[in-house]
């Protein structure tokens, strides 16, 4: 089986264009639709998902990003993050027209947008078990015309992969997000309403025939709970790992599940091709298997928006040559 590589998510930068050049020739088996936060309000993470999803009208305020209600009167920054969505899938569109092959979009996940987003009347969503539901609801119904958007576009797309972005899931698990006025905490989440939040946007995903991988690369996210709400993919920083997790992502290799290893540091250290492929060997061999006979993907372990321009290039030239390799 071949090995593949593709980013995370977000580069550095001001340009779409530029990164979307750049994704397409250092990751030509599996390019992503990459973010440029460096561009401004509506371009991060959180952004793409509110321009994604259905009935909900948001703004960006002081604090953040608010629910403004579902009018169908979208604040200004909401419609910007829109229109900045529909010109990166044309310019995409252009810059991969006859493309045929896998393919992969990002957007945040349910959790992390409860635990970043505000009600109307202020603090989290994830205050309100209403709000909650109703805001997974919502971007499930979003990211099914998302789904149907990106193919339309991207007609000889064979494989079309949807990360969904969880990485503040463990912390709302665990109780650990903060209020609005910072001195306390809210509540952790029950693990079945965790799972039914999920399982709405990956079942979305899937019945319109992507492939849903969940990615977090934070510490103690529950990978069992992922696959149960209906992950196919699991994206994971291998720094971050810990014990059981080694056991569930081999339970989901073997399961015929793709995962996505991320072994390239998004801060700049001084490594070879032979340094990454032998990271991934030594984790293969730890947990018997053959990277030739499981699905997987190579990776930098988180987005790169964070890191230079000359570094961020280096890190997809580095899971790329690895993930040749290890397909040797």
């Amino acid at each position: 089986m071949t090995t593949l590589a593709t980013g995370i998510g977000s580069l550095p930068g001001e340009s779409f264009p530029e990164a979307a050049r750049i994704v397409l020739g250092e990751l030509p088996e599996l390019p992503h639709l990459p973010e440029v936060p460096g561009r401004g309000v509506g371009a991060d993470m959180v952004g793409r998902a509110l321009a994604v999803v259905d009935g909900l009208d948001a703004d960006l305020q002081p604090a953040g990003w608010r629910l403004t209600g579902s009018s169908g009167s979208p604040g200004a920054d909401q419609r910007r993050a829109r229109s900045l969505l529909g010109q990166d899938l044309d310019v995409m569109e252009e810059l991969a027209h006859g493309y045929q092959g896998a393919f992969k979009v990002q957007i945040a996940g349910p959790w992390t947008l409860a635990a970043t987003v505000e009600r109307p009347r202020g603090d989290r969503l994830l205050a309100d078990h209403g709000a909650r539901r109703e805001l997974a609801q919502a971007l499930a119904e979003g990211v099914r015309t998302h789904v149907r958007d990106v193919r339309r576009r991207l007609r000889d797309v064979t494989r079309l992969v949807v990360q969904v972005d969880e990485p503040a899931l463990a912390a709302v698990l665990a109780g650990r997000v903060p209020t609005a006025s910072g001195y306390r905490r809210h509540r952790g989440l029950d693990r079945p309403e965790a799972s039914q939040a999920l399982a709405w946007v990956l079942g979305a995903i899937a019945e319109e025939g992507a492939e849903p991988w969940v990615h977090s690369c934070a510490p103690d996210t529950p990978l069992d709970l992922l696959r149960g709400a209906g992950a196919r993919g699991l994206a994971v920083d291998l720094a971050q790992l810990g014990a059981r997790d080694h056991d569930q992502l081999a339970e989901a290799l073997e399961a015929g599940e793709t995962v996505a290893l991320g072994v390239v540091p998004t801060h700049e250290e001084d490594l070879s091709d032979r340094t990454v492929t032998e990271r991934v060997l030594r984790w293969c061999d730890m947990v018997g298997l053959d990277p030739h006979e499981v699905a997987l993907v190579v990776t930098p372990a988180c987005g790169l928006a964070g890191a230079s321009a000359v570094w961020a290039r280096r890190a997809m030239t580095l899971v790329r040559t690895s993930a040749a390799s290890l397909s040797d």
